[in-house]
């Protein structure tokens, strides 16, 4: 396949990742199972990543009342992107279109101190965009945004340590998954009528972006008008297999929604003050993040995100099928996606794993079953060496097969 015209929508169809029916609707993916595995192994390290780094796992609900996102400032300036209000035993309830409101209130469900800051709390949840249908495509525009979220709460002066935490937490992944970065962007706020919040504010909380990432001796641009509403922002800036710049991942400041909702905490001086929120997303979406992988790696998938991990192919079903059986059972054991491929002819069956981007091809003849064997890239490796080597292969998420 041509690297330079892979789309992971035609990939995603071909290989039964995912798919879009019009009876669910434009924007809307079913993720199929080989797709929603390699969301889980995603979704698996987006929390590793996240418990890594101090943040404790919450839930949250994907409505809320229209009241909530009036506090914050989403209604007065995102509800063209919302989707519209529902009325419940009248009562006004609107899908949300970010997690970070139900977040306040998860740090504003018991009084602070300043000895439990900083608070981090994560959350993989959904959340809402009502997208027009001309221009959703794929997993890349969707309506239905499934986002790795984690929301720090701390005191001003925590702020550069825990944006660096951030920082270095999203470099850790994006180590692991291959990506990297084409460049950081500081986005600074434009036009004042678009955004929340005092100037002095703004001008302090840019400040502080820009030390964090000068701390880790980042280079980055500026730009002005790309901040979010409510706080300016660092996004990693990453190219995708067309050459296509967009945001990955983002770092961002708030000091409004603190200050709508009113959050407090008690300071070493007894006084009440307010804390900083951080938004900040490691992976991005799952959408985005799976369609821009895709790409990369033209669907074969490093080992630990390949939706089959091991196809173990014997020569003769009738004579090595057993034999077989007993090396695809010894992988699963070991937490392995392993599968027994028997029916047609040797070389169909090799074509058939190689379309479905199998990790590992293994073949099991009557030389390998003497031996206790199985024959990798026409190699001979015992059986007990094959088994190991996938499985440490798979834990330390290497990016291609040993």
């Amino acid at each position: 396949m041509d690297h330079d015209h892979i789309d992971h929508r035609v990939l995603g169809r071909e290989l039964e990742l995912f798919t879009t029916v019009p009876i669910v609707g434009a924007g809307l993916p079913l993720w199929l199972p080989d797709g929603a595995i390699i969301r889980a192994e995603l979704e698996a390290l987006a929390m590793e990543e996240a418990a890594r780094s101090g943040c404790q796992r919450v839930y949250t609900p994907v409505l809320g009342k229209r009241e909530l996102f009036e506090t914050s400032g989403h209604w007065e300036k995102f509800s063209a992107d919302m989707f519209p209000e529902m009325q419940i035993g009248g009562e006004s309830f609107v899908l949300r279109p970010a997690n970070c409101p139900h977040h306040t209130q998860v740090f504003a469900s018991a009084g602070r101190s300043y000895r439990d800051l900083p608070f981090r709390v994560s959350e993989l949840g959904s959340m809402f965009r009502s997208e027009l249908s001309g221009v959703l495509g794929g997993l890349s525009r969707v309506r239905q945004i499934n986002l790795d979220d984690a929301h720090v709460f701390c005191a001003p002066e925590q702020v550069g340590d825990e944006v660096a935490i951030a920082l270095r937490a999203i470099a850790r992944c994006y180590d692991v998954l291959g990506i990297e970065a084409d460049h950081y962007r500081l986005s600074l706020r434009g036009d004042a009528g678009k955004f929340l919040g005092a100037d002095a504010q703004w001008a302090a909380a840019q400040d502080q972006l820009r030390a964090a990432l000068r701390s880790l001796d980042i280079a980055f641009v500026e730009v002005e008008g790309e901040a979010a509403f409510y706080g300016p922002k660092i996004d990693i800036q990453v190219a995708d297999a067309r050459g296509r710049i967009e945001t990955l991942s983002t770092v961002q400041l708030d000091f409004n929604q603190p200050a709508r909702f009113g959050l407090e905490y008690t300071g070493a001086d007894g006084a009440k003050h307010r804390p900083v929120m951080i938004h900040r997303g490691l992976l991005s979406s799952m959408e985005r993040m799976v369609a821009l992988l895709i790409e990369r790696y033209a669907g074969r998938m490093p080992p630990w995100l390949a939706p089959m991990q091991v196809s173990v192919l014997p020569v003769e079903d009738a004579r090595h099928g057993d034999a077989a059986v007993q090396v695809r059972d010894r992988l699963l054991a070991k937490g392995i996606r392993a599968r027994v491929l028997a029916d047609g002819t040797l070389g169909a069956r090799i074509r058939q794993a190689r379309h479905h981007r199998d990790a590992y091809l293994t073949v099991l003849g009557d030389a390998e079953l003497a031996q206790d064997t199985v024959q990798v890239n026409r190699e001979q490796v015992k059986v007990d060496e094959f088994v190991d080597r996938v499985a440490a292969d798979v834990r330390n998420r290497v990016k291609s097969p040993s």
